[in-house]
Protein backbone atom coordinates (compact mmCIF):
# COMPACT_ATOMS: atom_id res chain seq x y z
CA UNK A 1 0.00 0.00 0.00
CA UNK A 2 0.71 3.74 -0.84
CA UNK A 3 -0.59 7.06 0.81
CA UNK A 4 -3.94 5.20 0.74
CA UNK A 5 -3.61 3.03 -2.94
CA UNK A 6 -3.56 -0.43 -2.91
CA UNK A 7 0.13 -1.26 -4.57
CA UNK A 8 -0.76 -3.04 -7.75
CA UNK A 9 -4.99 -2.11 -8.56
CA UNK A 10 -5.72 -1.48 -11.73
CA UNK A 11 -7.52 1.34 -12.79
CA UNK A 12 -10.97 1.82 -11.69
CA UNK A 13 -12.46 1.13 -15.58
CA UNK A 14 -10.56 -2.48 -15.22
CA UNK A 15 -11.41 -2.98 -11.45
CA UNK A 16 -14.84 -2.52 -12.05
CA UNK A 17 -15.51 -4.54 -14.73
CA UNK A 18 -13.82 -7.64 -13.07
CA UNK A 19 -16.06 -6.62 -10.07
CA UNK A 20 -19.59 -6.81 -12.05
CA UNK A 21 -18.68 -9.97 -12.84
CA UNK A 22 -18.39 -11.55 -9.43
CA UNK A 23 -22.32 -12.19 -8.64
CA UNK A 24 -21.55 -13.91 -5.24
CA UNK A 25 -20.09 -9.98 -4.66
CA UNK A 26 -23.07 -7.71 -5.81
CA UNK A 27 -25.66 -9.78 -3.54
CA UNK A 28 -23.63 -9.07 -0.52
CA UNK A 29 -23.35 -5.81 -1.22
CA UNK A 30 -26.71 -4.84 -2.36
CA UNK A 31 -28.08 -6.65 0.81
CA UNK A 32 -25.74 -4.78 3.16
CA UNK A 33 -25.86 -1.09 1.94
CA UNK A 34 -29.66 -1.51 1.51
CA UNK A 35 -29.83 -2.72 5.08
CA UNK A 36 -27.55 0.67 6.44
CA UNK A 37 -29.51 2.92 3.76
CA UNK A 38 -32.74 2.14 5.56
CA UNK A 39 -31.49 2.07 9.07
CA UNK A 40 -30.26 5.31 8.58
CA UNK A 41 -32.98 6.89 6.39
CA UNK A 42 -35.02 5.84 9.82
CA UNK A 43 -33.44 7.65 12.23
CA UNK A 44 -32.34 10.36 9.96
CA UNK A 45 -36.11 10.62 9.94
CA UNK A 46 -36.99 11.34 13.70
CA UNK A 47 -34.69 14.38 13.71
CA UNK A 48 -36.74 17.43 12.62
CA UNK A 49 -33.84 20.03 12.07
CA UNK A 50 -31.58 17.54 10.23
CA UNK A 51 -30.68 20.05 7.84
CA UNK A 52 -30.18 23.15 10.73
CA UNK A 53 -27.96 19.88 11.99
CA UNK A 54 -26.12 19.33 8.73
CA UNK A 55 -25.01 22.77 8.61
CA UNK A 56 -23.95 22.92 11.90
CA UNK A 57 -21.18 20.41 11.53
CA UNK A 58 -20.41 21.73 8.12
CA UNK A 59 -19.85 24.86 9.92
CA UNK A 60 -18.05 23.23 12.58
CA UNK A 61 -15.65 21.76 10.26
CA UNK A 62 -15.37 24.34 8.08
CA UNK A 63 -14.11 27.20 10.68
CA UNK A 64 -11.80 24.45 12.17
CA UNK A 65 -10.17 23.84 8.98
CA UNK A 66 -10.13 27.97 8.07
CA UNK A 67 -7.62 28.57 10.93
CA UNK A 68 -6.51 25.34 11.46
CA UNK A 69 -2.68 26.27 12.13
CA UNK A 70 -3.56 27.90 15.28
CA UNK A 71 -6.03 25.16 16.34
CA UNK A 72 -3.09 22.47 15.75
CA UNK A 73 -0.89 24.79 17.71
CA UNK A 74 -3.38 24.78 20.83
CA UNK A 75 -3.92 21.29 20.66
CA UNK A 76 -0.43 20.19 20.65
CA UNK A 77 0.19 22.85 23.58
CA UNK A 78 -3.38 20.90 25.16
CA UNK A 79 -1.98 17.78 25.01
CA UNK A 80 1.56 18.53 26.02
CA UNK A 81 -0.07 19.90 29.13
CA UNK A 82 -2.17 16.97 30.24
CA UNK A 83 1.06 15.00 29.75
CA UNK A 84 1.50 13.85 25.91
CA UNK A 85 4.20 13.70 23.78
CA UNK A 86 3.05 15.03 20.31
CA UNK A 87 4.96 13.85 16.76
CA UNK A 88 4.26 15.65 13.47
CA UNK A 89 4.66 13.35 10.56
CA UNK A 90 4.46 14.83 7.17
CA UNK A 91 3.84 11.89 4.97
CA UNK A 92 3.15 8.21 5.83
CA UNK A 93 6.77 6.94 5.87
CA UNK A 94 7.60 9.41 8.70
CA UNK A 95 4.19 8.50 10.65
CA UNK A 96 4.94 4.67 10.27
CA UNK A 97 8.76 5.10 11.50
CA UNK A 98 7.69 6.95 14.55
CA UNK A 99 5.50 3.85 15.37
CA UNK A 100 7.65 1.45 15.33
CA UNK A 101 10.18 3.45 16.98
CA UNK A 102 8.07 3.79 19.72
CA UNK A 103 7.29 0.39 19.98
CA UNK A 104 11.22 -0.67 19.65
CA UNK A 105 11.58 1.14 22.27
CA UNK A 106 9.58 -0.99 24.87
CA UNK A 107 11.02 -3.85 23.51
CA UNK A 108 7.23 -5.28 21.94
CA UNK A 109 6.86 -7.36 19.06
CA UNK A 110 3.30 -7.12 19.10
CA UNK A 111 0.44 -4.21 19.27
CA UNK A 112 -3.45 -3.85 19.22
CA UNK A 113 -5.15 -1.54 17.23
CA UNK A 114 -8.43 0.27 17.31
CA UNK A 115 -9.82 0.60 14.02
CA UNK A 116 -8.24 3.40 12.19
CA UNK A 117 -8.69 4.66 8.23
CA UNK A 118 -5.54 6.94 8.90
CA UNK A 119 -3.24 3.98 9.85
CA UNK A 120 -4.39 1.73 6.92
CA UNK A 121 -3.86 5.35 4.71
CA UNK A 122 -0.22 5.22 5.68
CA UNK A 123 0.24 1.65 5.32
CA UNK A 124 1.09 0.77 8.85
CA UNK A 125 0.60 -2.66 9.57
CA UNK A 126 2.91 -3.52 6.93
CA UNK A 127 5.56 -1.31 8.09
CA UNK A 128 5.24 -2.97 11.39
CA UNK A 129 5.67 -6.52 10.07
CA UNK A 130 8.74 -5.42 7.92
CA UNK A 131 9.95 -4.20 11.71
CA UNK A 132 9.34 -7.32 13.50
CA UNK A 133 6.18 -5.89 14.89
CA UNK A 134 2.79 -7.57 14.37
CA UNK A 135 -0.21 -5.34 14.33
CA UNK A 136 -3.55 -7.10 15.45
CA UNK A 137 -6.72 -5.37 14.09
CA UNK A 138 -9.39 -6.04 16.75
CA UNK A 139 -12.38 -4.47 15.21
CA UNK A 140 -14.74 -7.46 13.92
CA UNK A 141 -14.76 -6.60 10.46
CA UNK A 142 -10.94 -5.49 10.25
CA UNK A 143 -9.49 -8.56 12.33
CA UNK A 144 -12.01 -10.73 9.57
CA UNK A 145 -10.09 -8.53 6.55
CA UNK A 146 -7.03 -9.13 8.28
CA UNK A 147 -7.14 -12.75 8.93
CA UNK A 148 -8.06 -13.42 5.49
CA UNK A 149 -5.44 -11.82 4.11
CA UNK A 150 -7.73 -9.49 2.24
CA UNK A 151 -8.31 -5.81 1.69
CA UNK A 152 -10.88 -3.69 3.29
CA UNK A 153 -14.06 -2.71 0.75
CA UNK A 154 -15.89 0.41 3.00
CA UNK A 155 -15.05 2.59 5.67
CA UNK A 156 -17.57 1.42 7.93
CA UNK A 157 -17.89 -2.19 7.49
CA UNK A 158 -14.37 -3.19 5.52
CA UNK A 159 -15.72 -6.53 5.45
CA UNK A 160 -18.88 -5.77 3.60
CA UNK A 161 -17.86 -7.65 1.06
CA UNK A 162 -17.88 -10.89 3.06
CA UNK A 163 -21.14 -13.26 3.81
CA UNK A 164 -21.51 -15.39 7.03
CA UNK A 165 -20.04 -18.40 5.28
CA UNK A 166 -16.95 -17.07 4.13
CA UNK A 167 -16.46 -15.37 7.49
CA UNK A 168 -16.83 -18.78 9.39
CA UNK A 169 -14.74 -20.55 6.99
CA UNK A 170 -12.00 -17.79 7.71
CA UNK A 171 -12.53 -18.26 11.14
CA UNK A 172 -11.96 -21.92 11.15
CA UNK A 173 -8.94 -21.41 8.38
CA UNK A 174 -6.82 -18.82 9.90
CA UNK A 175 -7.99 -18.16 14.06
CA UNK A 176 -4.98 -20.74 14.96
CA UNK A 177 -2.26 -20.09 13.03
CA UNK A 178 -2.01 -16.00 15.04
CA UNK A 179 -3.75 -17.01 18.64
CA UNK A 180 -6.48 -18.62 20.12
CA UNK A 181 -8.57 -21.33 17.50
CA UNK A 182 -11.95 -21.35 16.23
CA UNK A 183 -13.79 -23.64 18.38
CA UNK A 184 -14.87 -27.12 16.40
CA UNK A 185 -18.41 -26.73 16.48
CA UNK A 186 -18.72 -22.78 15.12
CA UNK A 187 -21.80 -22.03 13.12
CA UNK A 188 -22.69 -18.59 11.16
CA UNK A 189 -24.37 -17.15 13.48
CA UNK A 190 -23.30 -14.14 13.94
CA UNK A 191 -23.74 -14.36 18.07
CA UNK A 192 -21.32 -17.22 17.61
CA UNK A 193 -19.17 -15.89 15.05
CA UNK A 194 -18.93 -12.99 17.75
CA UNK A 195 -18.45 -14.87 20.77
CA UNK A 196 -15.62 -16.66 18.36
CA UNK A 197 -13.71 -13.21 17.72
CA UNK A 198 -14.14 -12.30 21.80
CA UNK A 199 -12.44 -15.39 22.61
CA UNK A 200 -9.98 -14.67 20.46
CA UNK A 201 -9.14 -10.90 21.22
CA UNK A 202 -9.44 -11.27 24.79
CA UNK A 203 -5.73 -13.12 24.81
CA UNK A 204 -4.00 -9.82 22.99
CA UNK A 205 -5.86 -7.47 24.64
CA UNK A 206 -4.59 -8.41 28.20
CA UNK A 207 -0.85 -9.43 26.68
CA UNK A 208 -0.51 -6.46 24.95
CA UNK A 209 1.47 -3.39 26.34
CA UNK A 210 1.46 -1.01 23.66
CA UNK A 211 -1.91 -0.25 21.44
CA UNK A 212 -2.21 1.99 18.69
CA UNK A 213 -5.32 4.15 17.53
CA UNK A 214 -6.60 6.81 15.66
CA UNK A 215 -9.66 9.46 16.46
CA UNK A 216 -12.61 10.57 14.69
CA UNK A 217 -12.09 14.45 16.35
CA UNK A 218 -9.28 16.27 18.49
CA UNK A 219 -10.45 18.82 20.62
CA UNK A 220 -8.18 22.07 20.42
CA UNK A 221 -8.56 23.55 23.73
CA UNK A 222 -8.67 20.54 26.04
CA UNK A 223 -6.62 18.27 23.62
CA UNK A 224 -8.94 15.50 23.87
CA UNK A 225 -9.13 12.90 21.61
CA UNK A 226 -12.88 10.95 21.01
CA UNK A 227 -13.34 7.85 19.11
CA UNK A 228 -16.80 6.32 18.43
CA UNK A 229 -17.16 3.22 18.21
CA UNK A 230 -19.97 -0.09 18.05
CA UNK A 231 -18.47 -3.07 19.93
CA UNK A 232 -16.16 -2.04 23.06
CA UNK A 233 -12.84 -3.40 21.51
CA UNK A 234 -11.60 0.37 20.86
CA UNK A 235 -12.50 0.83 24.91
CA UNK A 236 -9.95 -2.65 25.65
CA UNK A 237 -7.36 -1.07 23.60
CA UNK A 238 -7.79 2.48 25.12
CA UNK A 239 -7.45 1.55 28.75
CA UNK A 240 -5.46 -1.63 28.86
CA UNK A 241 -2.14 -1.29 27.54
CA UNK A 242 0.75 0.35 29.24
CA UNK A 243 1.39 2.68 26.01
CA UNK A 244 -1.04 4.04 23.58
CA UNK A 245 0.10 5.72 20.12
CA UNK A 246 -2.71 7.97 18.52
CA UNK A 247 -2.19 8.48 14.69
CA UNK A 248 -4.60 11.78 13.74
CA UNK A 249 -5.02 13.32 10.37
CA UNK A 250 -4.94 17.40 11.14
CA UNK A 251 -8.05 17.53 9.98
CA UNK A 252 -9.56 16.00 12.67
CA UNK A 253 -9.42 18.79 14.98
CA UNK A 254 -11.86 21.12 16.00
CA UNK A 255 -11.60 24.26 18.25
CA UNK A 256 -13.70 23.52 21.56
CA UNK A 257 -15.69 20.67 23.53
CA UNK A 258 -18.99 22.00 22.27
CA UNK A 259 -17.91 21.76 18.84
CA UNK A 260 -18.67 17.97 19.57
CA UNK A 261 -22.31 18.33 20.45
CA UNK A 262 -23.59 18.40 15.96
CA UNK A 263 -20.87 15.92 15.08
CA UNK A 264 -21.74 13.16 18.02
CA UNK A 265 -25.06 13.57 16.58
CA UNK A 266 -24.62 13.34 13.09
CA UNK A 267 -22.05 10.31 12.77
CA UNK A 268 -24.03 7.53 14.73
CA UNK A 269 -27.23 8.07 12.48
CA UNK A 270 -25.23 8.85 9.42
CA UNK A 271 -22.76 6.22 9.85
CA UNK A 272 -24.61 2.80 11.60
CA UNK A 273 -27.88 4.09 11.26
CA UNK A 274 -28.02 4.13 15.54
CA UNK A 275 -29.44 7.62 17.18
CA UNK A 276 -26.52 7.11 19.79
CA UNK A 277 -23.26 5.41 19.53
CA UNK A 278 -22.67 2.16 22.13
CA UNK A 279 -18.98 3.68 22.97
CA UNK A 280 -17.80 7.12 23.26
CA UNK A 281 -14.71 7.28 24.78
CA UNK A 282 -12.63 10.37 25.20
CA UNK A 283 -8.92 11.04 26.33
CA UNK A 284 -6.48 13.50 27.36
CA UNK A 285 -3.16 12.91 27.88
CA UNK A 286 -2.33 10.64 31.16
CA UNK A 287 -3.62 10.24 34.08
CA UNK A 288 -2.10 8.77 37.04
CA UNK A 289 -2.71 5.34 37.93
CA UNK A 290 -5.92 5.20 35.20
CA UNK A 291 -5.10 3.97 31.43
CA UNK A 292 -2.28 4.26 29.61
CA UNK A 293 0.76 6.13 31.71
CA UNK A 294 2.56 7.25 28.69
CA UNK A 295 0.50 9.02 25.62
CA UNK A 296 1.76 9.83 21.99
CA UNK A 297 -0.27 11.55 19.52
CA UNK A 298 1.40 11.68 15.93
CA UNK A 299 -0.33 14.46 13.89
CA UNK A 300 -0.12 13.33 10.11
CA UNK A 301 -0.25 15.46 7.03
CA UNK A 302 0.40 12.99 3.91
CA UNK A 303 -1.53 15.10 1.69
CA UNK A 304 -4.02 17.30 3.37
CA UNK A 305 -2.09 20.55 3.08
CA UNK A 306 -2.27 19.72 -0.46
CA UNK A 307 -5.80 19.31 -0.02
CA UNK A 308 -6.79 22.37 2.28
CA UNK A 309 -4.71 24.56 -0.45
CA UNK A 310 -7.18 23.63 -3.14
CA UNK A 311 -10.03 26.02 -2.81
CA UNK A 312 -12.94 23.71 -4.25
CA UNK A 313 -11.51 19.99 -2.70
CA UNK A 314 -10.73 21.49 0.73
CA UNK A 315 -14.47 20.55 1.76
CA UNK A 316 -13.39 16.83 1.65
CA UNK A 317 -11.58 17.41 4.68
CA UNK A 318 -14.82 17.87 6.53
CA UNK A 319 -15.40 14.37 5.92
CA UNK A 320 -16.06 12.38 9.57
CA UNK A 321 -15.88 9.04 8.11
CA UNK A 322 -19.27 8.15 8.32
CA UNK A 323 -19.68 6.35 5.05
CA UNK A 324 -23.37 6.81 4.25
CA UNK A 325 -21.95 8.33 0.64
CA UNK A 326 -20.96 4.54 0.05
CA UNK A 327 -23.85 3.25 1.06
CA UNK A 328 -26.30 5.06 -1.35
CA UNK A 329 -23.60 5.17 -4.22
CA UNK A 330 -25.14 2.94 -7.41
CA UNK A 331 -21.57 2.85 -8.52
CA UNK A 332 -20.19 1.55 -5.12
CA UNK A 333 -23.10 -0.67 -4.73
CA UNK A 334 -22.48 -2.92 -7.85
CA UNK A 335 -18.48 -2.63 -7.51
CA UNK A 336 -17.75 -2.60 -4.20
CA UNK A 337 -14.40 -0.77 -2.80
CA UNK A 338 -12.14 -2.82 -4.21
CA UNK A 339 -12.41 -1.51 -7.26
CA UNK A 340 -11.38 1.84 -6.11
CA UNK A 341 -8.08 0.43 -5.51
CA UNK A 342 -8.31 2.19 -2.10
CA UNK A 343 -8.77 2.42 1.64
CA UNK A 344 -10.93 5.17 1.05
CA UNK A 345 -13.95 3.93 -1.73
CA UNK A 346 -16.95 5.48 -2.91
CA UNK A 347 -17.64 8.75 -3.38
CA UNK A 348 -16.06 10.29 -0.75
CA UNK A 349 -12.45 8.12 -2.14
CA UNK A 350 -12.80 9.14 -5.92
CA UNK A 351 -12.16 13.02 -4.51
CA UNK A 352 -9.88 12.56 -1.34
CA UNK A 353 -6.97 9.81 -2.77
CA UNK A 354 -6.85 12.41 -6.01
CA UNK A 355 -7.05 15.40 -3.85
CA UNK A 356 -3.87 13.63 -1.18
CA UNK A 357 -1.82 12.27 -3.78
CA UNK A 358 -2.83 14.25 -6.99
CA UNK A 359 -3.58 12.55 -10.12
CA UNK A 360 0.27 11.88 -11.71
CA UNK A 361 -0.32 8.39 -11.11
CA UNK A 362 -3.26 6.38 -13.76
CA UNK A 363 -5.14 4.21 -10.83
CA UNK A 364 -5.87 7.33 -9.13
CA UNK A 365 -6.55 9.78 -12.37
CA UNK A 366 -9.22 6.95 -13.19
CA UNK A 367 -11.14 7.66 -9.24
CA UNK A 368 -13.16 11.28 -10.18
CA UNK A 369 -14.75 9.31 -13.42
CA UNK A 370 -16.00 6.51 -10.84
CA UNK A 371 -19.21 7.98 -10.28
CA UNK A 372 -23.04 9.23 -12.23
CA UNK A 373 -23.03 12.31 -10.60
CA UNK A 374 -26.14 11.93 -9.41
CA UNK A 375 -26.03 13.72 -6.34
CA UNK A 376 -26.89 11.21 -3.68
CA UNK A 377 -23.67 11.52 -2.25
CA UNK A 378 -24.72 15.11 -0.98
CA UNK A 379 -27.77 14.87 -0.12
CA UNK A 380 -26.74 12.20 2.41
CA UNK A 381 -23.34 13.61 3.36
CA UNK A 382 -23.68 14.82 6.86
CA UNK A 383 -21.07 17.38 6.76
CA UNK A 384 -22.66 18.92 3.36
CA UNK A 385 -19.48 17.71 0.90
CA UNK A 386 -20.38 18.62 -2.29
CA UNK A 387 -19.07 16.01 -3.63
CA UNK A 388 -20.49 16.05 -6.93
CA UNK A 389 -18.63 19.55 -7.77
CA UNK A 390 -15.33 18.33 -6.80
CA UNK A 391 -15.72 15.22 -8.84
CA UNK A 392 -16.24 17.57 -11.43
CA UNK A 393 -13.43 20.13 -10.49
CA UNK A 394 -11.05 16.83 -9.86
CA UNK A 395 -11.80 15.41 -13.70
CA UNK A 396 -10.84 19.11 -15.05
CA UNK A 397 -7.55 18.23 -13.32
CA UNK A 398 -7.17 15.18 -14.26
CA UNK A 399 -7.08 16.85 -18.25
CA UNK A 400 -5.19 19.78 -17.54
CA UNK A 401 -2.09 17.36 -16.38
CA UNK A 402 -2.43 15.82 -19.77
CA UNK A 403 -1.39 19.10 -21.21
CA UNK A 404 1.44 18.94 -23.29
CA UNK A 405 1.80 15.46 -23.00
CA UNK A 406 3.99 14.38 -26.15
CA UNK A 407 1.25 11.78 -27.89
CA UNK A 408 -2.04 13.37 -26.47
CA UNK A 409 -5.31 10.87 -25.48
CA UNK A 410 -7.74 10.05 -28.21
CA UNK A 411 -10.23 12.58 -25.93
CA UNK A 412 -8.12 15.46 -26.48
CA UNK A 413 -7.95 14.60 -30.05
CA UNK A 414 -11.56 14.66 -30.75
CA UNK A 415 -12.06 17.78 -28.51
CA UNK A 416 -9.54 20.15 -30.65
CA UNK A 417 -10.91 18.97 -33.73
CA UNK A 418 -14.51 19.96 -32.42
CA UNK A 419 -12.70 23.29 -31.71
CA UNK A 420 -11.72 23.73 -35.30
CA UNK A 421 -15.11 22.65 -36.55
CA UNK A 422 -17.10 24.93 -34.40
CA UNK A 423 -14.31 28.01 -34.60
CA UNK A 424 -15.73 28.85 -38.05
CA UNK A 425 -18.72 28.46 -39.60
CA UNK A 426 -17.94 27.40 -42.77
CA UNK A 427 -16.10 24.09 -41.24
CA UNK A 428 -19.25 23.36 -38.65
CA UNK A 429 -21.82 23.94 -42.32
CA UNK A 430 -19.42 21.33 -43.54
CA UNK A 431 -19.52 19.11 -40.51
CA UNK A 432 -23.16 19.00 -40.31
CA UNK A 433 -23.67 18.02 -43.98
CA UNK A 434 -21.03 15.23 -43.56
CA UNK A 435 -23.27 13.96 -40.46
CA UNK A 436 -26.40 14.70 -42.29
CA UNK A 437 -25.05 12.26 -44.90
CA UNK A 438 -24.28 10.02 -42.23
CA UNK A 439 -27.70 9.75 -40.73
CA UNK A 440 -29.32 9.03 -43.90
CA UNK A 441 -26.79 5.75 -44.56
CA UNK A 442 -27.69 5.01 -41.00
CA UNK A 443 -31.13 5.06 -41.59
CA UNK A 444 -31.64 3.14 -44.66
CA UNK A 445 -28.72 0.61 -43.32
CA UNK A 446 -28.63 0.99 -39.68
CA UNK A 447 -29.11 -2.21 -37.75
CA UNK A 448 -29.82 -0.78 -34.28
CA UNK A 449 -33.09 1.30 -33.69
CA UNK A 450 -34.24 3.14 -30.59
CA UNK A 451 -37.38 3.09 -29.36
CA UNK A 452 -39.79 5.64 -31.14
CA UNK A 453 -37.88 4.41 -34.34
CA UNK A 454 -35.10 6.15 -34.35
CA UNK A 455 -31.70 5.15 -35.84
CA UNK A 456 -29.05 4.45 -33.90
CA UNK A 457 -24.69 4.44 -34.80
CA UNK A 458 -24.12 1.34 -32.80
CA UNK A 459 -20.77 0.26 -31.98
CA UNK A 460 -18.32 3.03 -33.46
CA UNK A 461 -14.66 1.95 -34.11
CA UNK A 462 -11.42 2.85 -32.70
CA UNK A 463 -11.44 5.62 -29.64
CA UNK A 464 -15.17 5.36 -29.86
CA UNK A 465 -16.02 2.02 -28.89
CA UNK A 466 -15.01 2.94 -25.46
CA UNK A 467 -18.24 5.26 -25.39
CA UNK A 468 -20.39 3.69 -27.56
CA UNK A 469 -19.80 0.03 -25.67
CA UNK A 470 -22.46 1.42 -23.02
CA UNK A 471 -24.48 3.73 -24.64
CA UNK A 472 -27.15 4.20 -27.67
CA UNK A 473 -25.63 6.59 -30.00
CA UNK A 474 -28.65 8.37 -31.80
CA UNK A 475 -27.96 8.31 -35.75
CA UNK A 476 -27.27 12.32 -36.89
CA UNK A 477 -30.61 14.27 -37.94
CA UNK A 478 -30.10 14.28 -42.34
CA UNK A 479 -31.08 18.24 -41.75
CA UNK A 480 -29.21 20.12 -39.20
CA UNK A 481 -30.92 23.20 -37.85
CA UNK A 482 -28.86 25.74 -40.41
CA UNK A 483 -29.98 23.94 -43.06
CA UNK A 484 -34.04 23.87 -41.76
CA UNK A 485 -34.05 27.52 -41.36
CA UNK A 486 -32.34 28.19 -44.42
CA UNK A 487 -34.77 26.13 -46.21
CA UNK A 488 -37.98 27.46 -44.70
CA UNK A 489 -36.81 31.34 -43.91
CA UNK A 490 -36.32 31.38 -40.50
CA UNK A 491 -39.51 29.02 -40.12
CA UNK A 492 -41.87 31.29 -42.25
CA UNK A 493 -42.11 28.76 -44.69
CA UNK A 494 -42.31 25.80 -42.79
CA UNK A 495 -44.10 22.93 -44.60
CA UNK A 496 -44.17 20.56 -41.67
CA UNK A 497 -40.88 18.78 -42.17
CA UNK A 498 -38.44 19.51 -38.89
Amino acid sequence: MSGGTFVGMPAFPTAAREALGDTQLRSNLAHATRTIRDKRAAVVAEVEDWEDLRLAGAGVKEAALRDLATHLETLEASLVRAGATVHWARDAEEACAIVARLAHAHGVDEVVKVKSMATMEIGLNEALEAEGIAAWETDLAEMIVQLGDDLPSHILVPAIHRNRAEIREIFMRRMGDVGRPAPDDLTDEPVVLAAAARAHLREKFLRAKVAVSGANFAVADTGTLVVVESEGNGRMCLTLPDVLISVVGIEKVVATWSDLDPMLRLLPRSSTGERMNPYTSTWSGVTPGDGPQEVHVVLLDNGRTRALADDVGRQALRCIRCSACLNVCPVYERTGGHAYGSVYPGPIGAILNPLLRGVSDEQTASLPYASSLCGACFEVCPVRIDIPSVLVDQRAAVVDSHRGDRVPKAEAVAMKAAAWAFSDSRRLAWAEKASGLGGRVLRRFGRTTLPGGRAAAGRLPGPGAGWTGARDLPAPPEESFRAWWDRTDGGQNDRGTR
